[in-house]
């Protein structure tokens, strides 16, 4: 399969290429140059199938084409070490928890399979692969972890001072070896900033090999689809329309859902659950968008002021508001919002939220009918919010996952940036 940059402005690349680089030449983000759809008979018995056996025929309409099935399934069934289990919360609400992963958020996903894949890309090189992330949370930890002692691959994970939980912080400054964290001084968009501009600089280009492992590159955003057609299978009252959920901040989930409904998915509609940063929100109501400065909330693997994969959404639906508005409904959350979720849903039924399961949640709520039936996208484990979630439910109501305390054991090793393009640009090629 051939990929294209959503600014089509460069010639057509590999698969190869395109998780190799992450990022078109022309700044654009590749897409894959067509999408296969399912038979509609695949999902009257996706039912029976496991969920590694389900995102192996998902991965087959993307990889096909271009990797051995043997290696394609082994790399998946590799990936999917654990579940993704939907949970029944109370009604028509559900729950699909993507925290069951080696560091306990939904993006051990997309960040394992892309480790894998360009492994298999790099065998028999002797060249060094530079990943750079910007995380404003899990991404960071899901890919340090899912790329860490791989070799031929060194990973810098750059984050915002002072603006992710201790524990996510823990889970990529303690690891050491191939991993590199820098303590950027400002928030995740300069993060991204730094990250985009370093693969338009010539001059680096031409000393490193860099790529990307946040969900502009292909192989994080397409894998992410899986769990969609998982849920679907796993859900009860199909007869319903399906509705589903998803907290977005950068917008490479929602983006792979909505892959997944051209695919041939039953989903019905899809909800952007937003915090208080709404760019996303105000254009589905009013057709603009205006980036702005993201700002801290309490859910802040989602406080992104522009989006990157929404350039993917408006490729998706050639640029038609229309299209987008008929697909996606926006709802945003203030914090004070989200404590109440948290609150109200824990005391009514049992089921702790984490501050982005919680706007998730709340959007359901909001939209649905009794003739629906909705899923929220429950992304990380409460845990890693633990000083936020207890402050709303009480101390002791969390247990701290093994998973999560071991990496509290660690000692932090990072580097303090600037946010300055030059400072980063120089730190790199110090590293050559």
């Amino acid at each position: 399969m051939k990929y294209y940059s959503t600014r089509h402005s460069v010639p057509e690349a590999d698969l190869k290429y395109a998780v190799s680089k992450g990022l078109a030449a022309d700044n654009g983000l590749f897409m894959p140059g067509r999408i296969d759809t399912f038979d509609p008979s695949f999902f009257q018995t996706i039912d029976r199938l496991s969920f590694q056996e389900i995102s192996f025929q998902v991965a087959l309409k993307f990889f096909g084409d271009d990797i051995d099935h043997d290696k394609l399934k082994e790399i998946v069934f590799d990936t999917l070490s654990f579940d993704c289990p939907v949970v029944h919360v109370q009604n028509n609400i559900y729950a699909l928890e993507l925290f069951h992963g080696p560091t306990l958020a939904f993006k051990d996903v997309g960040a394992r399979f892309m480790a894998r894949l360009l492994a298999h890309f790099l065998e028999g090189s002797d060249s060094l692969v530079n990943v750079l992330v910007a995380t404003s949370g899990d991404t960071g930890s899901a890919v340090a972890n899912g790329f860490l002692g791989v070799p031929g691959i060194h990973v810098y994970v750059l984050y915002p001072k002072g603006k992710v939980s201790a524990i996510q912080e823990c889970q990529f400054t303690t690891l050491g070896q191939n991993i590199t964290a820098l303590e950027i001084d400002g928030n995740f968009d300069d993060c991204q900033r730094l990250v985009k501009t370093a693969f338009l600089d010539k001059g680096l280009n031409e000393k490193l090999t860099l790529t990307s492992a946040n969900s502009i590159n292909v192989a994080r955003f397409l894998p992410q689809a899986f769990y969609y057609f998982s849920a679907y299978a796993r859900m009860e009252q199909r007869n319903k329309e399906f509705i589903v959920s998803v907290p977005s901040g950068n917008f490479g989930n929602l983006t792979a859902g909505l892959v997944a409904k051209r695919m041939g998915l039953p989903v019905n509609r899809f909800i952007a659950a937003n915090n208080e940063n709404d760019i996303v929100y105000h254009y589905l109501k009013t057709g603009m968008y205006n980036p702005a400065p993201s700002v801290q909330t309490l859910a802040n693997a989602m406080d992104v002021g522009d989006p990157s994969n929404f350039v993917r959404i408006l490729d998706l639906y050639g640029n038609s508001h229309e299209a987008i508005s008929a697909d996606i409904a926006g709802f945003r959350y203030s914090d004070d919002e989200i404590r109440s979720v948290i609150d109200k849903v824990y005391k009514q039924s049992g089921y702790l939220l984490d501050p982005h399961g919680a706007c998730g949640y709340q959007s359901l709520e909001d939209y649905l009918n009794d003739d629906q039936v909705g899923i929220f996208l429950e992304t990380a484990h409460p845990a890693k919010f633990t000083e936020t979630v207890e402050s709303i439910v009480g101390k002791g109501n969390i247990a701290l996952p093994a998973k999560l305390a071991e990496f509290m054991k660690g000692t932090k090793q990072s580097i303090p940036l600037g946010k300055q393009f030059e400072t980063f640009r120089g730190f790199l090629l110090s590293e050559v």
